[in-house]
This record gives structure tokens, C-alpha cells and sequence, in this order.
């Protein structure tokens, strides 16, 4: 079986706690695209943890974690988040873990341009994490960039570097009027931070088009959702790379097999990092509340995530463009501090009520129509069967599978891993 997870609306909706749950089922693990700019945080009996660019398979030992040719990949950061698992007593090795020959490395000069960038937009800005996403992919398509692969050939990397460094220039020094950088820095910053990566870079297409046809089964792992995706999210305010189902086995590096089963994860409420419009948006009392009961702050940035109540224009946009088979709702034990729980259920656009989610334009001009809908106001995270949630809590659950036209199977009250609901 070929499964993905993948996220319905802005991100942050859970997607790591998912797959740490439900990688017990599978052998492999594939992150098909996407940088360090998000984080999946997981918490099992092993503690907590932030993930960055590994997969959160990465937590199973019995797991192979492969990392894509679809992501870009800081190799300093990497280095400082392994560090982190094993120091932790997470074993991470060639054997659980391998990189595809294929990605792009995020060069410092890419975090470099993309704070410059960030900094001369102002208050037009489009909320980057400053981590160099937007810059390293437009490299990939330039054909400037420098792959996980080119680490294996000092000889010719070092060329390669010496010529990119010299182009690299012409916008940070001449457009930028910054300090020019120089290939002895970003050579020496290659040579430290990746030559400990060599045994883990491997053609990861190979490895995954042989395990699938001994029948392993594997689970593709996206980051971010489906309202940031490059050509279907809120573009502008997207991030660099698709981060739809139908693109994860091109990004794993196995572009000729077909997704299975596509699992979409979203949360009980609404939440967003950085720019852009987010329809639903609260920015009352309720809205703070909603953010400190849910701890709606940034995994890898730290920033106050914006909330609203659950969003069914945008959820149900997210659902079709995921061609979501499956839906595992997260977060529900968050709105158990609610008498009544707000549910944007349609967009006001000049008048015109719709449930249709827009772009461009008419999304940015799109107000939210509320309902509230009866809180179950109990905790419900010692639940593990549907029978036990209280009545208005599973009257919650129904509206949502009504409203986003997709079963749910899972349901999320708690951060443990053992702390959610499968449904029969």
C-alpha cells in the first residue's frame, strides 16, 4: 500500500502526530518535498520532539526514513536536528535513514536573499520564514542549484560552487549592495556540515521502486498543506513547492506509482502562520483563547499562529484538491473550554454567500459567516472509542464529515500517541 499524508488547509494541522501514530503500520517513510520551514512536533513515550526536515518515522525504530528528491535540504540544519534524536537516544544510521542523491542542498546565500528580500518588501512582505525556501527553489528550476549528489564529487563540486558563487553575486553584492560572499566560505561550510551526510546519499527512486515491488509498503509524508501549495494555495502566500498528494511519489523519486490511499489531517478549528488572507481569522477574546488552549505557535518558527474557528469553504477546497479518501480530525480535546464553538461555514464576498472557496481577488475581500455549534464543554482526551465522546461532541464530528464531504476515520484528543479514536 502507497499512502499519503498530507494536509487540508494552511499546515500546522498535525501532520507529524499522524504519521508517528501510523507508521507503525508501514516500513517506510518519505518527506517528498519542503524544507526546514516547518516543523511537525511529535510526543510519545520517548519524549518530545520538533522535526524539521526528518521524517517522523524517524521516532520507529523498525522505520526506513527517506528524504526526497522533491525537498530542499539545509545540511547545518540537519546536522543540529540528528544531533538533537541522538542525543535522545534516537539511532539514526544509513540504514534507517537515506537521502536522495537528487535533492537540492540550501545554501546559506539562499537564507542570506531571502532575509534581504523579506526586508526590502517592508509591510508588503509575504511572510517567508527566512530560511532560504523561496530562494533555493527558484535555483532548482534555474538550474543553479547544488545537489545532495554533487557532495560525493569534491572535484567537480568545488567548480560548480566557484561558478554559482560568481552569478550569486550579481544580486547580492551588485542588486543587494550587501558583501559579497566568496566560494572558500561556502565550499568550507559544504565540506563541515556534509561530508558526514556521504553514507546516507543514495539514488532513493531505486530503493523505493524495489521495495515497492516486494510489496513493502510505504507512507509519503508531506509538510505544509494543501492551502500552501505553489499552484492551488493562496499564491502568493504559499510556500516554493507542491505540497499535494498527487505529487508525492514525484517528489519520493518514484514517479511512475500511484497513490493508494490519501489521508487528509486537519484540525477541530482553523490555524495560520505568515501572510496572506485566512478568512476565518478571530481576533477577539475567543481567538485568544482558542490560540493558548491549543498552543498555536509556530513548531519551527515560534510565531503566534493566527486562528479561527473551523473553516468549511477552505476545508472543503483542501479535501478536493488532496483527493482525500480519509480524514483524521486533530485537536478536538482544544475545544473543550468552549460553551459554544464557532464554525465559519461560508464566505461573504460583496453579498454573495458561498461555500466555495475563491482565489486571488475575491479571497482577499471574502468576510467569514459564523454559526456556533454546541460545546461538549468536558474533557475528552481519556476517550478511545466514538461511544465515549459526549453527545455534542460527536454531533461536532458529524457536521464536519457532512460539511468537508469525506469520511473520518481518526480522531486526535490529546498530544500522546496512544490519545486518539479510530473509527469502525
Amino acid at each position: 500500500m502507497l499512502t499519503s499524508i498530507v494536509g487540508i488547509n494552511w499546515g500546522d494541522e498535525g501532520k507529524g502526530r499522524m504519521v508517528d501514530l501510523l507508521s507503525e503500520s508501514y516500513k517506510i517513510v518519505v518527506r517528498f518535498q519542503g524544507g526546514n520551514n516547518a516543523g511537525h512536533t511529535v510526543i510519545n513515550d520517548r519524549g518530545k520532539f520538533i522535526l524539521n526536515l526528518l521524517p517522523s518515522g524517524i521516532l520507529r525504530e523498525t522505520t526506513v526514513n527517506v528524504m526526497g528528491n522533491g525537498m530542499v535540504i539545509d545540511i547545518e540544519h540537519l546536522t543540529n536536528e540528528m544531533k538533537s534524536l541522538t542525543d535522545k537516544g534516537i539511532k539514526i544510521t544509513p540504514d534507517n535513514l537515506k537521502i536522495s542523491d537528487k535533492a537540492i542542498i540550501c545554501m546559506p546565500y539562499h537564507k542570506l536573499l531571502d532575509i534581504l528580500e523579506e526586508d526590502r518588501l517592508g509591510d508588503a512582505k509575504f511572510g517567508s520564514t527566512r530560511r532560504g525556501i523561496a530562494p533555493v527553489y527558484s535555483d532548482k528550476y534555474m538550474k543553479k542549484g547544488i545537489r545532495m549528489g554533487d557532495l560525493l564529487y569534491p572535484d567537480v563540486l568545488k567548480d560548480k560552487v566557484k561558478a554559482i558563487v560568481e552569478w550569486k553575486n550579481l544580486t547580492v553584492a551588485d542588486g543587494y549592495k550587501h558583501e559579497a560572499i566568496t566560494a572558500d566560505e561556502m565550499l568550507s561550510w559544504l565540506h563541515t556540515y556534509g561530508d558526514a551526510f556521504k553514507p546516507f546519499i543514495c539514488d532513493t527512486g531505486k530503493y523505493l521502486y524495489e521495495a515497492n515491488k516486494a510489496g513493502t509498503d510505504i507512507m509519503f509524508e508531506t509538510q505544509l498543506g494543501a492551502l500552501r501549495d505553489i499552484d492551488f494555495g493562496i499564491y502568493p502566500y504559499t510556500s516554493s513547492s507542491n505540497t499535494i498528494s498527487a505529487y508525492a511519489p514525484i517528489g519520493a523519486g518514484v514517479p511512475g506509482l500511484k497513490v493508494g490511499k490519501t489521508i487528509g489531517i486537519m484540525k477541530a478549528y482553523s490555524s495560520c502562520v505568515g501572510e496572506g488572507p485566512f478568512t476565518c481569522e478571530m481576533f477577539d477574546e475567543t481567538g485568544d483563547k482558542l490560540r493558548e488552549a491549543g498552543g498555536e505557535y509556530g513548531a519551527a518558527t515560534g510565531r503566534p499562529r493566527r486562528v479561527g474557528g473551523f473553516d468549511i469553504p477552505a476545508s472543503k477546497y483542501g479535501c478536493l484538491v488532496q483527493g482525500a479518501d480519509e480524514i483524521a480530525l486533530t485537536k478536538l480535546d482544544v475545544l473543550s473550554c468552549f460553551d459554544k464553538i464557532p464554525v465559519c461555514k461560508a464566505y461573504d464576498i460583496n453579498g454573495e454567500i458561498t461555500t466555495d472557496f475563491p482565489i486571488g481577488e475575491r479571497l482577499r475581500i471574502a468576510k467569514p459567516v459564523y454559526e456556533y455549534l454546541d460545546g461538549f464543554n468536558c474533557d475528552v482526551s481519556k476517550c478511545r472509542k466514538l461511544e465515549d465522546l459526549p453527545k455534542a461532541a460527536r454531533e461536532y464530528i458529524d457536521y464536519i464529515e457532512k460539511a468537508v464531504d469525506c469520511k473520518m476515520k481518526y480522531i486526535s484528543v490529546g498530544a500522546e500517541r496512544d490519545a486518539y479514536i479510530e473509527v469502525k
